[in-house]
């Protein structure tokens, strides 16, 4: 598994994929967070980073599927993963080491925005004026949503060899288990609402970024995880292609 993701990761570094995401991302995020007066934290007039933690799922929604669109499709297409499933790997050591190196991409696309945090705690008054707990929760949250999109998105390079297809389906398989059951909850009052809101990802999320880390909440999101994954399995245990 280590070995397939130091290959995967470094094709990641030796092609223009990493560093176009990481370069859209925190440009998106940078003009959200500092230059849009209507989200901007300099206008806005509070020490906290919530701007980049509203954007930042929308903006992996695409990103992270352009990340994951690759793994399987692409090797399907070129008739490379015959070869790779010669090897004597299981397919849970290919799936593992392919998913843990769109993860940490996404991850690396986060490291940089530790200095927008930098700079609103020395812009804080007082200085450091600003939730740190709040903060760390919010990014242990992004960090578990990347790894969701990730495995939905290895899903999708799963089940076809067309990486548009597999870009497309990934990105509507994460809008609709990250903002699908609100938008469905929306249409109920009470108790269904509640139940059917905390069957998704936003929810969740939005729990977490209070600096609340629930074992409720982790429990919720490594179960999409694990159930994407055993589904990626299941998809190249079938064989049907």
């Amino acid at each position: 598994m280590l070995a397939i993701l130091r290959k995967e990761f470094n094709a990641f570094l030796s092609s223009p994929v990493a560093y176009v995401v990481i370069g859209v991302f925190l440009v998106a995020t940078g003009l959200f967070v500092w230059v849009f007066p209507d989200s901007s934290v300099l206008d806005y007039g509070f020490a906290d980073l919530q701007t980049l933690f509203n954007t930042a799922p929308w903006i992996f929604l695409f990103l992270i599927p352009a990340i994951t669109m690759r793994t399987f499709a692409e090797e399907k297409k070129a008739g490379t993963i015959e070869l790779l499933l010669t090897r004597p790997l299981t397919d849970g050591q290919i799936i593992g080491g392919k998913y843990l190196a769109c993860f940490l991409l996404a991850l690396l696309a986060l490291v940089p925005t530790l200095l927008y945090y930098y700079s609103v705690y020395k812009l804080g008054n007082p200085v450091g004026n600003i939730d740190s707990a709040a903060t760390v929760g919010s990014y242990i949250g992004l960090a578990l949503l990347a790894g969701v999109f990730s495995a939905i998105g290895l899903f999708a390079s799963a089940i076809t060899r067309d990486q548009v297809i597999a870009f497309l389906v990934a990105v509507v398989g994460c809008f609709l288990v990250y903002s699908g059951f609100d938008s469905l909850a929306s249409v109920f009052e009470g108790s269904p609402a509640y139940y059917i809101s905390q069957l998704g990802i936003a929810t969740h999320y939005r729990d977490i970024s209070k600096g609340l880390i629930d074992s409720r909440d982790l429990t919720y999101f490594f179960s999409l995880i694990v159930g994407f994954l055993l589904a990626t399995r299941l998809v190249l245990q079938s064989r049907n292609w």
